[in-house]
């Protein structure tokens, strides 16, 4: 099983164009990872230290919000694994709640880890305008997965 890292980005749908072109038609498991807690944590709560009265936690909201990122998460996996599936691989999609203080390469290892994956698969977007440096995400999962690691780097693709 080939799992697939996916945020939506350009560089993530490369990614997944590029793991059909080299992988398919094996299965392959689309993730999404979103931050679970964090709906709560945007509700902002002035400090009583700075003279500032108490604000009233609209809890409402902040579940509205958590509901809303679900949802989204959701719609993002499935659209992802569309995009697999048109590519050639046999996808479906899976978002992944997690602690906000959790990396997301943490939870994708994990998740590579629990359900065997064979390959993971990531876009890399490349910061400061240098194709050789890598994000976070990319440096992290190359670390931590358990598995082999294909970096889909958008810059590369397009020279």
């Amino acid at each position: 099983m080939i799992l697939i890292g996916y945020d939506g980005s350009p560089a993530a749908d490369l990614a997944v164009r590029e793991a059909a072109a080299l992988l398919s038609p094996r299965p392959a498991l689309v993730v999404v990872v979103w931050k679970s807690g964090l709906g709560l944590e945007l509700v902002q709560v002035p400090a009583t230290a700075a003279g500032l009265p108490h604000a009233q936690l609209d809890v409402r909201t902040a579940q509205g919000v958590e509901a809303g990122m679900g949802e989204r998460a959701v719609q993002l996996a499935q659209h992802g694994a569309g995009l697999a599936r048109e590519a050639g691989l046999e996808a479906e999609g899976l978002a992944v709640a997690e602690d906000v203080e959790v990396p997301v390469d943490e939870v994708l290892a994990r998740v590579a880890r629990e359900r065997g994956a064979r390959v993971v698969v990531v876009g890399a977007h490349g910061h400061g305008g240098d194709a050789a440096v890598l994000g976070p995400v990319s440096r992290g999962i190359a670390r931590r997965a358990p598995c082999p690691v294909l970096l889909a780097h958008a810059r590369a693709a397009a020279a």
